[in-house]
């Protein structure tokens, strides 16, 4: 159990400890991670940024994801996108609303925070969970293209089956827990509570490039 987010980041940085000065990118997915990315960032005495992907949702069941996208449109499709039989149009439309998501967080994030450059980098991506673990793998993904030196991914908790699909695509996976009676990311930490956007730009804004 962590007590929250910051708790979690701060137990994160002990396992990553190897990192530390060695100057890492930490990339978070928003809108949980940010707070998590920032305090990782400071502890390892790396730079930070985020890392632009958006579950796709089931439909009437928003916490569930059938996959994820990243800001330059390419989705990843989860296999329960095809257990719960979806269609064609929904998937279209899905795609097309988190699009619209990423497009505007786009424009506010990068007035206050411009891309780190992360070719030949050491990259640290970080999420406050994995479930399904899609939006790890897009974020991951994405990453890969830009030729990081060495990918990490990090994460305080993770359903079995997601850590087994992250581990692929990276170069190292550190994750604290991976109960294999998980059932959802919230039920591990004591304050889960969301973060909006605003808390997302306040946090953002407070940054300048290293």
């Amino acid at each position: 159990m962590f007590l929250n987010r910051l708790d979690a980041a701060h137990q994160l940085a002990k396992a990553l400890k190897k990192y530390q000065g060695q100057h890492p990118l930490v990339l978070a997915i928003p809108r949980g991670a940010v707070p998590m990315g920032l305090a990782l960032a400071k502890a390892l005495h790396g730079s930070f940024d985020v890392v632009l992907v958006h579950k796709l949702c089931a439909p009437l069941q928003p916490e569930l994801a059938i996959g994820s996208v990243d800001e330059t449109g390419s989705a990843c499709w989860s296999p329960d996108a095809n257990t719960l039989d979806l269609q064609a149009p929904y998937l279209r439309a899905e795609l097309e609303r988190q699009m619209q998501t990423l497009k505007v967080r786009q424009k506010q994030y990068r007035q206050l925070l411009p891309r780190a450059e992360v070719k030949d980098r050491l990259v640290i991506v970080v999420d406050d969970g994995l479930a399904t673990g899609a939006t790890m793998q897009s974020a991951l993904r994405a990453t890969r293209k830009q030729g990081p030196r060495h990918l990490v991914c990090a994460v305080p908790v993770a359903s079995p089956r997601a850590l087994r699909e992250v581990q692929a695509l990276a170069d190292d996976t550190v994750c604290l827990l991976a109960p294999e009676d998980f059932m959802a990311v919230g039920q591990y930490y004591r304050d889960f509570a969301q973060v909006d956007d605003a808390a997302v730009l306040a946090m953002l804004a407070g940054q300048t490039r290293s």
